[in-house]
């Protein structure tokens, strides 16, 4: 099965009536699409409350891709506000249980940071992460070039199939060490997980005197019908070796993200069933 959707469902504003508020823009996203990625699971760790919340507000077959807290990956300089890493893993997981439950827990993403490179300490961390996370489907994606290297390629991918991981394969700028190529490669036969991040090669890295609207631009991207043309010949080659693969676009900054989905959704002759009701924007 492949499931296409986009990161995040508040700032898709093609998917709504312009007087849509928020608290029901997750129902109106689920009659679009199948599947979502939950990004503010990365900021911080979410209340059980907002899972409860999500899980009723969409369909018995949506799903979600949940994003690891970023003091689990290291992106969050400084202390964490938990006493012990232990602590901060238990509680995340405490929260995905209501997406659990409902058997709506597509995976958790965990993403890793520019400076997270290949060497043995990183390796024996990422153990760690995979021993605390259990039986949970997590995906692994990177942002630093060594990992996919002519040196370490092959043993990145034979580390991920040993280790159990899904491989989270991004499409994004080819910007130096702070990018990875597109690597089309299966490691675990259940699930596969491609992000598009779009390719802004010129706003991917951050400028040393950047302001704080850096990021706003970074996924300023528009994938035209070629790039999508030669993503629909990867995916089919992949379906031969997953059972499902989920299809996110991040490429947002201009709001691109979400008519590239449906595009795509077309160009793979996709048509999804237990949707949610469409509101009808009779004006």
């Amino acid at each position: 099965m492949i499931y296409i959707g986009v990161t995040g469902w508040g700032d898709h504003h093609s998917l709504y009536p312009p007087d849509l508020k928020s608290k029901d823009k997750l129902a109106e996203y689920s009659s679009h699409f199948p599947v979502v990625e939950v990004d503010t699971s990365f900021y911080a760790i979410q209340p059980i409350r907002n899972a409860e919340k999500w899980v009723k507000q969409t369909p018995e077959n949506f799903r979600f891709v949940v994003k690891a807290y970023q003091g689990m990956t290291g992106h969050q300089r400084g202390d964490i506000p938990f006493e012990t890493k232990e602590d901060m893993f238990k509680t995340y997981i405490e929260s995905l249980v209501p997406y659990q439950n409902a058997g709506k827990l597509e995976m958790v993403l965990f993403q890793f940071p520019p400076w997270f490179d290949c060497r043995k300490e990183n390796v024996n961390y990422l153990r760690y992460c995979k021993q605390r996370m259990g039986d949970i489907p997590i995906a692994l994606e990177f942002r630093n070039q060594s990992w996919f290297s002519d040196e370490f390629r092959q043993s990145t991918l034979d580390f991920m199939e040993k280790e159990g991981w899904i491989h989270s394969i991004a499409d994004e700028p080819q910007a130096g060490d702070r990018s990875i190529p597109i690597v089309p490669v299966v490691t675990n036969s259940n699930k596969t997980l491609v992000r598009m991040h779009g390719r802004n090669v010129h706003g991917w890295n951050k400028p040393k005197n950047a302001d704080t609207n850096w990021r706003d631009v970074r996924y300023l991207y528009k994938y035209n019908q070629e790039e999508l043309l030669e993503w629909k010949q990867r995916i089919e080659k992949l379906t031969q070796e997953s059972e499902d693969i989920i299809i996110l676009f991040n490429n947002n900054s201009g709001g691109d993200a979400a008519g590239n989905a449906k595009e795509f959704q077309g160009l793979m002759d996709i048509q999804y069933e237990g949707l949610a009701p469409r509101q009808l924007d009779l004006f």
